[in-house]
């Protein structure tokens, strides 16, 4: 069996030769047969062997022989499913058919005359299939990148010259200018001879001026005036009965008789795809991505060493590639600033997504969030896209896809700013504006160049009528994704451009921004070193040597539950959209029911004690229900550096959220006008928590378990999961006996919001110090009870049940 031969057995396991992966026993091999990596690149060499049986490879063809005529030639043995040419230099051919029989037939055929050519037939080659791991070269080339990079900038005389120097280093030179620009003339002359009258506009980075050495080259295939063409020639043509030439060919024959106006856009990538393998010289790799937002075709210049992409459907993103041309002209520190942080974030990995995937920034969202605090220093440096399109004039109004796209044309038409700080003090004040920056209840809009507050986005049913009157060419069918960053394009105002980061990444970016404010305001910094060590832009740009410890590792047992509104239910969304600036306390009142409903009712722990949040001027503790709810007493923001977190308890009185009375001593500490008040310090004694006690290993085998249940249910049980659930832990207590030793732990709550992400933060204390099983059933948790948690908010939700008292 073919599976016998991928595996071996070793000293200390098992070799799967096929994926080049080792395994230490049989279950885990058993796993990785049945995972989808072995599974893929086993259907791929049974693929490849089919193909190699069903093909021959032809010889004796010339440069002008088309594929066209080998297909027309090879049909008569049977039919063809494919021709493989070598089209630079026109020598061989690789003729695939759809049976092994036709592929026989060929070959036992002595000689194969097609028109004057004499072609020499033999067997496809058999090459054994074998994996080839990538070559990980990729960085050492980028330590060898930075190490030269750090010799220059410790030469240079200030912080403002090593950031010019890093733009000299990366921007795209003349030549590949010149390169990029002949492969896009090249496409236009081939292309339009497929579509009359079309357009290959190049867009992005290799032209909105922030592009780098080796960039992609996106392009859109602008199908528009061929479409009116094809409109004219098929009128044209039943006007006069017949619409042909003299040869008798059909004037747009040429079309391949495709009719955009009917045709889907993956036929139209197919067609593009099969003109550039094709047509094209030097351009190989030619494959359609049909998962991206926007679809595209990926292919390869090979004298170039380029990556290109074509869309046909991007009219938008030629747009905004527009827009950043207009804000380079206006302001000649962004391009400066936009280079230097995007190889910041390169380095300490938040930004360089493979193939525009992935969770981290891509370059398009971390230039956005550079212009937006550029939109909010003081004076501005630059102006929001409400205030250009102010600016233009009645030629330059524009409307793509019913999104107003209006921006001045030329730079000349945008008054100078008053802002003249250097790129050294810019640079700094980028760190520190989003080391402090709430994510976690912002809408960032270029737009307007301000925070919209998150709430706006939350219900599903807010008035559409006053967003038409606000922005009348704007349509609203569609809300943006919201996620951990919410960062609204500047004209396609449904799209998050930074909807794909988790909470992770966008955790990890908040935390090198601190970290990067930290160092800035150090002399290391500011000063050039006279002992010839590292400063200024080579510490900021170091990475990290060593990964950091998990959360247990270092001895810290939180669990967190993020504050995730796109997976709101509406009625959910609804609520803490009417609930204004007090969002966070509705919402961690919610989760802090879930999470004991979860422990007691779907995992049966006993709740031995709850202590109450203490009060905080010996006043009696009120019940929730009757809190103060006015914006002052729900605000909740926090600061890392006070233990514990001003917002840790906002479950306790109300008194906490009023402000403090003045002393009547000379040391009186008035709040400057216009702060929040802000709650009173607590002890961490006075946090609310749970006891809870179990007896059973109620986290052994729930998979196993929960599939046995659901096979021998002939329908889902009422109640959804939360009663499956509930069926398992109470399966797990019948069947196994209960614990030497019952487990006793602690659950505290906690709401972090503001400078980090909106989150509930379960503090994990074991009594009696960590156990194994007490470390199992935190592991269990970290990933069953957040998800559980969300279950029990939606189907509380969904039967208007509201949050009880707690505390």
């Amino acid at each position: 069996m073919e599976f016998d031969r991928d595996i071996k057995t070793t000293q200390r396991g098992f070799n799967c030769i096929l994926c080049n992966v080792n395994l230490p026993n049989k279950a885990s091999l058993d796993q990785h047969v049945k995972g989808r990596k072995h599974q893929t690149l086993s259907n791929v060499r049974a693929t490849r062997k089919t193909q190699e049986e069903h093909s021959v490879f032809v010889s004796g063809v010339r440069p002008d022989t088309s594929q066209a005529d080998l297909t027309e030639y090879f049909q008569q043995f049977g039919p063809v499913t494919d021709v493989i040419m070598d089209k630079d230099k026109g020598v061989y051919a690789i003729v695939q058919f759809s049976d092994t029989g036709s592929a026989q037939a060929v070959l036992s055929c002595v000689e194969h005359q097609m028109k004057y050519l004499k072609l020499r037939v033999k067997p496809r080659e058999k090459k054994e299939f074998k994996l080839i791991p990538k070559k990980n070269t990729g960085n050492q080339n980028l330590q060898q990148a930075f190490d030269h990079l750090k010799l220059q900038l410790c030469q240079m005389v200030s912080v403002n010259a090593q950031i010019q120097h890093v733009v000299e280093q990366f921007q795209l030179g003349d030549h590949e200018k010149k390169g990029r620009s002949l492969v896009v003339q090249l496409l236009q002359e081939v292309f339009i001879e497929f579509f009359p009258d079309s357009q290959v506009l190049p867009f992005g980075s290799s032209v909105n001026t922030f592009g780098v050495r080796s960039c992609d080259l996106d392009l859109f295939l602008d199908l528009e005036n061929t479409k009116v063409f094809q409109a004219h020639a098929k009128s044209a043509g039943e006007q006069m009965g017949e619409g042909t030439s003299d040869d008798g060919r059909s004037e747009d024959s040429i079309l391949s008789d495709i009719d955009l106006s009917m045709a889907s856009p993956a036929e139209v990538l197919d067609l593009v795809a099969a003109i550039l393998r094709r047509c094209v010289p030097s351009v190989h790799k030619v494959h359609i991505v049909s998962s991206a937002r926007l679809p595209v075709v990926k292919f390869h210049h090979r004298e170039l060493n380029l990556q290109g992409d074509i869309t046909i459907n991007n009219r938008l993103a030629v747009r905004n590639t527009r827009f950043l041309q207009l804000c380079s002209g206006m302001e000649s520190r962004l391009r400066p600033l936009v280079y230097t942080i995007r190889y910041w974030a390169k380095q300490k990995q938040l930004a360089g997504n493979v193939n525009g995937g992935g969770t981290l920034l891509n370059n398009y969202a971390l230039t956005l969030l550079i212009i937006f605090f550029l939109q909010n220093r003081e004076p501005p440096v630059l102006l929001s896209v409400e205030q250009l399109k102010d600016l233009a004039c009645e030629e330059e109004e524009c409307v793509i896809e019913g999104w107003n796209c209006t921006f001045p044309s030329q730079p000349i038409a945008v008054p100078p700013g008053k802002n003249t700080e250097d790129l050294c003090s810019l640079l700094t004040a980028f760190f520190s504006f989003y080391a402090n920056f709430d994510f976690a209840s912002s809408v960032i809009s270029v737009r307007e160049g301000r925070v919209l507050p998150i709430t706006d986005f939350l219900s599903q049913t807010k008035d559409k009528e006053a967003m038409q009157e606000q922005t009348p060419l704007t349509p609203c069918s569609h809300s943006p994704k919201l996620g951990p960053l919410n960062l609204l394009d500047p004209f396609e105002l449904s799209h998050n451009v930074a909807g794909n980061l988790t909470v992770r990444s966008r955790n990890s970016f908040q935390k090198e921004c601190q970290e990067a404010e930290k160092y800035c305001r150090s002399l290391q910094y500011q000063r050039k070193s006279t002992k010839g060590k590292s400063w200024g832009l080579v510490r900021l740009f170091t990475p990290h040597g060593e990964a950091p410890q998990s959360r247990v590792e270092q001895g810290a047992l939180t669990i967190s539950i993020p504050f995730k509104p796109a997976l709101f239910p509406e009625g959910m969304r609804e609520e803490l959209h009417v609930a204004g600036e007090g969002f966070r306390l509705l919402w961690f009142r919610r989760v802090c029911a879930s999470v004991e409903k979860v422990f007691q009712d779907i995992l049966r722990c006993l709740l031995v004690s709850r202590r109450e949040a203490q009060p905080v001027s010996g006043e009696n503790v009120i019940d929730s229900e009757a809190m103060d709810t006015t914006p002052a007493a729900l605000n909740t923001s926090t600061s890392d550096d006070m233990d514990p977190p001003i917002e840790s308890s906002p479950l306790s009185t109300p008194v906490a959220g009023a402000k403090r009375p003045l002393s009547s001593g000379s040391d009186v500490s008035m709040s400057p006008e216009g702060k929040k008040p802000r709650l009173s310090r607590r002890s961490k004694s006075d946090w609310p928590h749970w006891d809870w006690l179990q007896k059973h290993s109620v986290w052994a085998g729930r998979r196993k378990i929960r599939t046995k249940l659901m096979k021998e249910s002939d329908s889902a049980a009422e109640g959804g999961s939360l009663d499956l659930e509930s069926r398992v832990t109470d399966h797990i207590m019948e069947k196994e006996p209960e614990l030497t030793n019952p487990l006793e732990f602690r659950v505290q709550p906690q709401l972090v919001g503001e400078t980090e992400s909106t989150r509930v933060e379960l503090k994990f204390e074991p009594n009696g110090g960590k156990t194994g099983a007490v470390q199992d059933l935190f592991h269990f948790l970290e990933a069953f009870l957040p998800k559980m948690v969300e279950t029990v908010l939606e189907k509380d939700v969904e039967s208007g049940k509201s949050s009880p008292s707690l505390f």
